[in-house]
Formats: structure tokens, sequence, C-alpha cells
């Protein structure tokens, strides 16, 4: 087993490398995920095929900032794959604050993986509403944002005026297709990243294949 910055780790499965989170709740599955237990810890296999931000480790992501205690603003939460694999990461002195509007989707969000994590505190809320989510407190220090509207980076930006702290980092999963299906995916990935320019230092641009299709993800932080 290899560690990697304490955050996630390299577990050999089945004889391959494979990327896993220390179990927070030790017994819980979210997702039918494969449990490994090594030297008295659990692990739970993390599926870059299931979860974006899994893809963008597996594609080589630079900057990881989920770490003990971080706090995250997460907006598109569904049905909280990748969430619970960042409630292990951030333990229980972090919190992620998960937004999802889609009432039974959040419904399976909360019965699979709010109700197990005291570390998660779901949001039934549009995103297009910041103002209205009554249970963030304080600025975060992540903001991730997953979400499938022509509009999401719009979105993502005013979440992020409103809830990030200076120099925070901002995750950003383009969805090329829910923005304008009449154009490449790389040209929309382009105009979209250059809609962040004014407010955000990008890091990274990171291409989701060969676990998502025409999706990338875009990571920056902020200045203002």
């Amino acid at each position: 087993m290899e560690e990697d910055n304490q955050s996630f780790f390299w577990i050999k499965s089945e004889g391959q490398r494979k990327l896993a989170t220390e179990n927070l709740v030790p017994g819980n599955q979210v997702y039918k995920e494969k449990l490994i237990i090594k030297k008295g810890t659990e692990y739970r296999l993390w599926d870059p095929f299931r979860s974006k931000l899994a893809a963008a480790i597996m594609n080589e992501l630079e900057n990881f900032p989920f770490e003990n205690k971080t706090k995250i603003l997460y907006l598109g939460a569904s049905t909280g794959t990748t969430v619970s694999h960042i409630s292990d990461i951030v333990g229980p002195n972090g919190i992620v604050f998960g937004v999802e509007h889609a009432s039974r989707v959040a419904r399976d969000f909360l019965d699979r993986v709010a109700s197990h994590r005291s570390n998660i505190i779901p949001i039934l809320q549009d995103a297009r509403k910041p103002k209205e989510y009554f249970s963030v407190f304080g600025k975060v220090d992540v903001v991730y944002v997953d979400i499938a509207q022509p509009d999401q980076t719009k979105i993502a930006i005013e979440n992020c005026e409103m809830f990030l702290k200076k120099g925070g980092y901002f995750f950003l999963v383009i969805k090329t297709r829910s923005i304008d299906v009449t154009k490449s995916p790389r040209k929309i990935i382009e105009q979209e990243t250059e809609k962040l320019k004014t407010k955000f230092d990008i890091l990274q641009s990171i291409d989701l294949h060969p676990y998502d299709k025409d999706h990338a993800m875009v990571i920056a932080r902020y200045k203002n």
C-alpha cells in the first residue's frame, strides 16, 4: 500500500494498483465499492468511472487541497459517491456542504451517505440561489461544482463569490454536452475556462477521458 499525502491511498487489489480512501464509517458501503482491510484499517476503493474527482487523480491532477479539516461547498452532490470519499478525507473535523436540487436524488444522498456521516451537511436547494443556503457558515476552502446546466460556469462563479475564501480552490466539472451540443468539446472547455480568468488563476485543465466522455475538470484559485 502506498500513501499519497495522507489524503488518498494506492492499494494493490486483484493485482492492480487502485485508488482508495480510509473509510470514515467502517463497514459502510456507499455504492457497492470494495472494502479492504490493511493493518487493521478499512479502506474503500475509489472508482474513477463513478467519480470525476477520482478520474482527475488518475489523469494526473496536480493540486489536491482536500485534507483533514478542509471545508468544502459541493454543488451537485447527486447520490453522494464523490462526496462520500471527500468525507473520508476531510475527517470528523472537516465539513462538506452538499447541495443537491433533485429531490429523488437528494433522498438517496441523505439515506445512503449523509445520514451515516456527521461531517456532511446536506442542502436541498437550487445552486442558482446561493443566498438560500441557510446551512453554510463562514467561508470555505474549496468549491467543487458538478452540475449539468448550460450556465453552469456562471452559477459556479456566483457561489464562489459568496462562499470561497481568497486564495481558495475551485474545481469545475465542465460537461460540454450540457452546454452546447453543436460545438466541439475542446472549444467549449476553452470558452468556459476563459470566463474564469478575471477572478481566478487557472492551475490545470484535465480531460477526464476515458472515465468520462466529453468532460473536463478545471482547477483554479480564487484571486478576489
